[in-house]
């Protein structure tokens, strides 16, 4: 069958996507390409915000649209919470929630009767990623969260912690990078919390820092990044795993606000002046390195005086980026029943004020390497690498690029390469 995939949301949503496709592939099924007709669609939606949510129900009546003719599985967290479920679900041939996901491809097989013929060819590993102009490979490690932060809906919809063996991640990683992977990002709802519910049962050593270490011993893996971490899950001893340069600088620690009080009523662990504390000792430790974040706009009750806070400690800090969203209100969050609600304008103000922050400080991190020679994962498919020749990639920071001149990647897609300026529209180097 020729099968269409679509994901909104997290890495973690991507990961799943891409363990579907290599699924798929494995029965004897393929990939849609641009244009062509689907047999069968699968969605992985996403309801982090309502503006997530409203996207996955455009997403699902688009899909119903541009394939009149096909099946449609959907899941994810916008099929998985208790409301959405019910009308969202009512547009598929067959809803898979969360809990179930994992054997997604065979219960649609099962309920849908989908034909199948098994290819035993172990480059499909790499080849579904290679189909979507994809060089790098999400690993989902985990899946769930034991701690309840007072806005996340993600939670509830995700359940309790749940590790992959680390056994089972070693050989998905190996088995990618023997087809051609050259960059691995580990990824998980409480990816800092991979490991807690394999102990004691599991030997030592069994968290993320002994993940990381034992796939850089046993995998002959080009470059392993990592996903969205929290910042209090950054143990003694973990900047030391960055003198192995195959391990990317790149974090991304949601602070979610820079005041006190509100991360307090957001019941987070974390205080501001603790992560402008571990911001510094990860720069004295590790070169270049490049720290993203998430932030909450217009929190219940944030007064204007603590929202400057946030705003001041983004520039002190200075990060390479930043995703800000406007609060929004989640059914079955405490958060969602708190006081002193911030007008939607003014959530929307802010935002808007720390997205022009988060601009300037982009660019600013861009500029710090002009000149520089580093090396960057080219992206993007051979046949089509963009306008006039241009292809695209990231360096070990996850900074973009934007490549001419590069024609045949024979000798693989991590090249040196010469950052001579920033593009016209000040996004990329």
């Amino acid at each position: 069958m020729r099968v269409r995939l679509h994901t909104l949301g997290c890495r973690l949503n991507e990961a799943e996507v891409e363990a579907w496709a290599r699924d798929l592939r494995a029965q004897g099924h393929s990939l849609c390409q641009p244009g062509e007709a689907a047999d069968l669609v699968l969605v992985n939606t996403c309801a982090v915000t309502q503006e997530a949510l409203r996207k996955s129900g455009q997403l699902l009546r688009r899909s119903r649209r541009e394939d009149p003719g096909a099946r449609l599985v959907v899941s994810g967290c916008a099929v998985s919470l208790p409301g959405p479920a019910q009308t969202l679900g009512q547009a598929a041939d067959l809803v898979v929630t969360n809990g179930d996901k994992d054997r997604l491809v065979a219960i649609a097989a099962d309920r849908l009767g989908l034909p199948s013929g098994r290819d035993p060819d172990p480059r499909t590993q790499g080849e579904t990623l290679f189909a979507r102009s994809r060089q790098r490979a999400f690993v989902k490690v985990q899946d769930g969260c034991r701690h309840r932060c007072a806005y996340c809906v993600i939670t509830l919809a995700r359940g309790l912690e749940r590790s992959r063996a680390q056994a089972e991640v070693v050989a998905e990683v190996a088995a990618l990078t023997a087809a051609g992977v050259d960059e691995v990002v580990l990824t998980g709802v409480h990816l800092g919390g991979y490991g807690s519910d394999l102990a004691p049962a599991a030997p030592t050593g069994t968290d993320l820092p002994g993940l990381i270490r034992t796939l850089l011993a046993e995998t002959p893996v080009r470059r392993l990044r990592l996903g969205s971490l929290e910042p209090w899950d950054l143990t003694e001893g973990f900047w030391d795993l960055f003198a192995d340069p195959r391990l990317m600088p790149h974090l991304h620690l949601p602070i979610q606000s820079g005041s006190d009080a509100v991360l307090r009523a957001m019941t987070r662990r974390g205080r501001a002046r603790g992560f402008a504390a571990l911001a510094q000792a990860g720069r004295a430790a590790v070169p270049d390195l490049n720290l993203t974040t998430d932030i909450i706009a217009g929190y219940p009750g944030e007064t204007q005086a603590q929202w400057q806070e946030t705003l001041d400690l983004v520039a002190e800090i200075g990060f390479g980026d930043a995703h800000v969203f406007p609060f929004s209100p989640r059914p079955g969050t405490r958060a969602a029943g708190l006081p002193d609600p911030i007008p939607p304008q003014v959530r929307q103000v802010r935002a808007r004020g720390l997205r022009d922050l988060a601009v300037g400080l982009r660019r600013a991190a861009l500029g710090r390497l002009v000149g520089r020679r580093l090396e960057v994962l080219i992206e993007g498919r051979e046949e089509a690498p963009g306008p006039a020749g241009e292809r695209w990639g990231y360096t070990p920071g996850y900074l973009p690029v934007r490549i001419a001149g590069v024609a045949d990647l024979s000798g693989g897609r991590i090249r040196n390469l010469r950052l001579t300026g920033l593009s016209p529209d000040g996004e990329a180097l």
